[in-house]
């Protein structure tokens, strides 16, 4: 749906790129002609989406080994990306999240979402903005963020409350930055599957199961929607529409109320199951990374 080199001659950042959201997001910018960072906390996962995209589509991807949870390293990664010349687009997309009873969170747990999503997400953005406004040049955000900071998340409080500062960023950011040509907007999807977040949000079930039962569409979004929706916010399309979320999740959360309220049903025995579950995916990662 869109012209062949729509992205020529811009530069996009995605974070957390290499797998699921992320790398469809890069992938689909990279084969309408953007040059393409992505940056993760596993690089080598990083070096295998490039390699497979670039295998695919040529161009030119370039990878980064980084915890934006430090601001620092953030900053010297943005430094490093324009000293071979300006991003002209960033997409935030990395995030961490899992459910679980709020009364169990441990602050290790609340830390690790919103360390990621709010703090990792506005030092990406800061550092990258001020570049822009430093060097007078226009630049377009992305931020992807989640339906239930419209109306709630139980059971993913810490998420709840570090996308719904990602919104607020969005706004308020469109708002102080305007004047000086960019602009930031929002996707909230609804659910599509994908390896890790179905392992923590949907531990022992089918992926996108809950999602095609009572979705009005009875079924779950694709790569391709996505892929399709972020090109035309980074686009040059309208370049008016600025602090924005746009909720793409074929009215679950108009129909529904919202997400996990369900879970309420749940006992001690199916908590602990879940936990078990999310701890071992999160020791295979850990495993993976060393």
């Amino acid at each position: 749906m869109f012209q062949e080199g729509l992205f020529r001659g811009k530069k996009i950042l995605v974070t957390g790129g290499g797998s699921g959201l992320g790398r469809a997001m890069a992938e689909k910018f990279l084969a309408l002609g953007a040059e393409i960072a992505i940056c993760g906390r596993r690089k080598s996962v990083c070096d295998e989406a490039a390699e497979a995209m670039m295998a695919v589509h040529g161009g030119v991807v370039k990878t980064y080994g980084i915890d934006i949870r430090d601001a620092a390293a953030v900053d010297a990664m943005v430094e490093e990306i324009f000293s071979t010349g300006p991003l002209t687009g960033l997409v935030n997309n990395a995030a961490g999240n899992f459910i679980s009873r709020t009364e169990d969170l441990s602050s290790r747990g609340f830390d690790a979402v919103a360390n990621i999503v709010m703090h990792g997400t506005f030092y990406v953005t800061q550092a990258v903005g001020k570049r822009w406004i430093r060097d007078g040049r226009p630049g377009s955000v992305v931020s992807i963020t989640v339906t239930w900071t419209r109306n709630g998340g139980p059971f993913v409080v810490p998420s709840a409350m570090s996308k719904s500062a990602v919104q607020a960023m969005t706004m308020s950011l469109a708002s102080e930055w305007g004047r000086y040509g960019i602009r930031l907007n929002a996707i909230a999807p609804g659910e599509i599957p994908t390896e890790g977040m179905s392992k923590r949000l949907n531990p022992g079930e089918e992926p996108g199961g809950r999602t095609k039962a009572r979705n009005p569409q009875g079924r779950v979004g694709t790569l391709e929607e996505l892929q399709n929706l972020a090109t035309f916010l980074m686009s040059d399309g309208c370049t008016w529409l600025s602090g924005e979320t746009i909720v793409m999740d074929g009215a679950e959360a108009l129909a529904t109320g919202g997400n996990f309220y369900e879970l309420r049903g749940w006992g001690d025995a199916e908590w602990k199951a879940a936990r078990e579950s999310i701890e071992g995916q999160n020791a295979k990662d850990r495993a993976n990374r060393e």
